[in-house]
């Protein structure tokens, strides 16, 4: 095979059923580092009680090992992605994040998740959703979870055949994820205040919290894509430059960090987050290999191997508000000379050689499996104003087919809809935009 070949809709739209079960069509995806099955919304059942009772069948939770569907037995595989055309005219696409759990029957879609969006776009293509019509598709995407939206844009060269495909091959590498793949640009339009009230949902860069074992600890309670509460890991006795794998078996700093989270949920106004996957917390130290800053974030009681999309971009906006906890790391390395050279890293969330504050500044967000780096856009009036986050993803079309799933589940209604036809405009290029 000479190029990726793209799954056309009349592939997968009416599996027969098999087995006295029912097909549902399919496409798996890795999204960045993580993965599992996108639909189209109109594939599943219209009531959430229904849809969720498919995802979680599909999936196979609850079970530990989630060993009879989809699920890969971790909270970064056991995720869904719903997707649908958008009737807004300034949006082309429509998501709902789905995070499952592997022991868990529940479906929560109240989080973002960064990752899985990065293979929104490469699944629209796949199933019919959008046509692509030059080299690169951009398409605007709407996360219905929280109302982010996003630009994103994917490779989508002309085939032997004469059609577009997406172009899953590249020199581009992310951490947390083997080998290369094509690029996967994601620039985010407004992020402040995704979940929470604004992007400082106690009003204070910075806030004092009792821990119990502990004592008071310096907080910084924020939500640029993702609310995180940012501690550093010496305040909890930690290094936070111990593995993942080593955080997850230290039951007494689980205990802490649990601890934190619920006082800091209520204070940035989330209620009682007993039963939601936010804040996520977020231990940061001084970087170990020359980037901005270290972290070790918790989903939100699972030490990630890398770190979200969103928890970085969020994490990498506290660098560079004076105050934070982030920041004030970030400031004692510059002071030492330790951070890494250039405008972005360390020094670089001051101000420039030349005395002024920059208006872009690349973060390097150190993480277990490697580091992100999220370019900022700043506003130069306003110090506290991020006005633009720009990440590079990956993402990759691993299977496509169905999913069955038992007869005695709901069923989606007979689709009506089709597919553009090849050469039809692509729903991203709406001229009212």
């Amino acid at each position: 095979m000479t190029q990726p070949t793209t799954v056309r809709p009349a592939d997968v739209s009416d599996p027969p059923p098999a087995g006295g079960q029912t097909a549902v069509p399919c496409w798996f995806f890795r999204g960045g580092t993580s993965r599992g099955p996108f639909f189209r919304a109109g594939d599943l059942p219209a009531g959430t009680a229904g849809r969720d009772a498919v995802l979680l069948a599909v999936m196979g939770s609850p079970d530990p090992r989630q060993i009879d569907g989809l699920g890969g037995a971790h909270p970064l595989t056991s995720k869904a992605g719903i997707v649908d055309r958008s009737d807004r005219d300034d949006i082309d696409l429509e998501f709902l994040f789905c995070q499952l759990q592997p022991d868990s029957d529940t479906v929560d879609t109240t989080p973002n998740c960064g990752n899985m969006l990065a293979a929104v776009v490469p699944f629209a293509v796949e199933s019919g959703l959008l046509v692509p019509g030059g080299d690169t598709t951009t398409a605007r995407v709407l996360t219905l979870n929280t109302g982010l939206t996003a630009e994103i844009t994917v490779r989508t060269p002309l085939g032997q055949d004469g059609r577009r495909y997406v172009a899953y091959g590249g020199d581009t590498r992310i951490d947390g994820v083997p080998g290369t793949a094509g690029p996967v640009v994601i620039n985010f339009l407004d992020t402040a205040g995704s979940v929470c009230a604004s992007l400082l949902p106690t009003g204070r860069v910075r806030d004092r919290v009792e821990v119990a074992g502990v004592g008071p600890v310096d907080v910084t309670c924020i939500d640029n894509g993702q609310p995180l509460v940012i501690v550093e890991a010496a305040a909890l006795g930690r290094t936070g430059y111990e593995s993942a794998a080593d955080l997850n078996a230290d039951d007494e700093l689980k205990a802490r960090v649990e601890d934190l989270r619920l006082t800091c949920g209520e204070l940035m106004g989330l209620g009682d987050v007993t039963a939601k996957n936010y804040p996520k917390m977020t231990l940061v130290a001084p970087p170990a290999h020359g980037g901005t800053i270290t972290t070790r974030s918790f989903i939100p009681r699972v030490c990630h191997e890398s770190i979200g999309v969103l928890a970085a971009v969020t994490a990498a906006t506290a660098c560079v508000l004076e105050g934070t906890v982030a920041h004030q790391v970030v400031a004692v390395v510059a002071a030492d000379g330790d951070g890494a050279g250039g405008e972005g890293s360390g020094s670089g969330a001051g101000t420039t050689a030349s005395g002024a504050r920059p208006t872009e500044i690349t973060v390097s967000v150190e993480h277990p499996s490697g580091e992100f780096s999220v370019q900022l856009g700043l506003d130069p009036a306003d110090p506290g104003r991020v006005t633009k986050s720009a990440l590079l993803r990956t993402a990759r079309l691993i299977m496509a087919g169905a999913a069955m799933v038992p007869n005695r589940l709901p069923r989606s209604a007979p689709r009506t809809d089709t597919a553009p036809a090849a050469g039809a405009p692509a729903t991203s290029e709406k001229e009212q935009r």
